[in-house]
């Protein structure tokens, strides 16, 4: 039992998931055909429980989730060992009952094992807990959060020599320059993360920077290099069985169709994903599909097909938390008419000039955002302006004057691994 769950983690990092759950339902089945373990081994037992749970999260099967988790945020795998929750909750960030939920059961998940790390002296852990954490301030829109957690978690992975964490926390810094609208230094972090994840032959996490890349090159106006890079994620993505890399991917693929004007492919590639965020309970994926199926009627002219969506992802967004999935849901009614209009009278690729955002939780009413700033050099004129900064007022969400980045009013979101969209 020992032995599977001190592989697991040598599994994920080489994306063997198929072959991590064969593994540890294997050792299951013979500790339960002994009639059980010892008290001491329970831990053990436990720990194997809740990894074959996250890789079949990652294989996209929530199955082994159901029955407890909208209740018990432990879901039943309190026992593990600290490294197997952490992995666990590495694994459903974002999904139903996952710690990327605002709300104090699902915050104790994550940030309980921080202490429980440091009182056992382990630093990786520690580390690891952190970089998730900093996914988790991520989902929520909490960038200074996601700035203190992924600085830390750098630190302590760096002094360790940990090359997979200095990755991850890489990542989440790049993703903090897109949403600076530094694209070249976004650009140039993942640039340095895919060859890195190279050296190191983690697929996964090459095809997640790929992806990253792609989406540089989308908010840049470049959509050939955009379809190339996110064609090469999503095909190590199949190869390593990995289902949020390859909807991270496909969904890529996805928006640089629709700014190309090829409707039919990017409807084709973001529908069978949103069963799927739906069975899985992933709200920001349900916020962002059906916002950008939104996009697709308007382009075409259904303007109440494109009303019903945007309606489906404004609620979603409200659900989910985040105040930049709220920001990108044009859901009220009068904003979809308009949508409209402006689509009959200029055509596909042009987008709002400016866009109202709903109120906050907070109830400080709407925020109009400004008019679109052109980024990068050789835009064309008319088509996708992105890079629009908002400024939302101070008591809004999640503190004074907090500056994002509207990636695309047409609608891109940054999201994070393993559950990015």
């Amino acid at each position: 039992m020992r032995l599977v769950n001190a592989s697991a983690w040598y599994w994920c990092l080489r994306g063997r998931i198929g072959d991590a759950r064969g593994a540890l339902e294997s050792a299951l089945a013979c500790a339960a055909a002994e009639g059980g373990q010892a008290a001491a081994a329970g831990a053990d037992v436990d720990g194997a429980r809740a990894r074959p749970a996250a890789f079949a999260v990652l294989a996209g099967d929530g199955s082994l989730l159901d029955g407890g988790l909208e209740t018990d945020p432990d879901g039943g795998f309190d026992g593990a060992d600290p490294r197997g929750r952490w992995l666990l909750e590495y694994a459903r960030l974002g999904f139903a009952g996952g710690a990327g939920r605002s709300d104090a059961p699902a915050d104790a998940v994550l940030d309980g094992p921080i202490a429980v790390f440091r009182n056992l002296g382990d630093r990786w852990g520690e580390a690891a807990a952190l970089s998730t954490l900093a996914t988790r301030a991520l989902y929520r829109g909490d960038l200074a959060e996601l700035r203190r957690n992924a600085e830390v978690g750098s630190r302590l992975f760096g002094e360790l020599g940990d090359q997979w964490g200095r990755l991850q926390d890489s990542e989440q810094l790049g993703i903090l320059a897109e949403i600076d609208g530094d694209y070249a230094e976004a650009a140039r972090l993942h640039e340095d993360g895919v060859r890195s994840a190279r050296e190191l032959e983690l697929w996964t996490q090459v095809s997640f920077r790929l992806s990253r890349q792609g989406r540089i090159a989308l908010l840049t106006g470049d959509t050939a290099l955009a379809a190339d890079l996110h064609g090469r994620a999503g095909r190590l993505s199949e190869e390593q069985s990995h289902r949020p890399a390859q909807q991270f991917a496909e969904i890529g693929l996805a928006l640089g169709a629709r700014r190309d004007g090829d409707l039919d492919a990017a409807e084709a590639r973001l529908r069978p994903w949103l069963e799927w965020n739906r069975r899985l309970g992933v709200e920001i994926g349900v916020a962002l599909i059906p916002a950008q199926l939104g996009y697709v009627a308007e382009m075409r002219g259904d303007a109440p097909l494109a009303e019903s969506l945007h309606r489906d992802g404004l609620a979603a967004a409200r659900r989910s938390g985040d105040p930049r999935a709220l920001a990108l849901s044009p859901g009220r009614p009068d904003r979809t008419h308009r949508a409209h209009q402006r689509h009959r009278s200029h055509g596909p690729g042009r987008c709002a000039a400016a866009v109202t955002v709903d109120a906050g939780p907070d109830g400080a009413g709407p925020v109009e955002l400004p008019r679109r700033n052109r980024v990068g050099a050789g835009a064309e004129p008319g088509r996708d302006r992105v890079g629009t900064r908002v400024v939302f007022p101070a008591k809004s969400w999640h503190g004074p004057d907090r500056l994002l980045t509207l990636h695309d009013a047409c609608g891109t979101l940054p999201a994070r691994t393993p559950h990015t969209l």
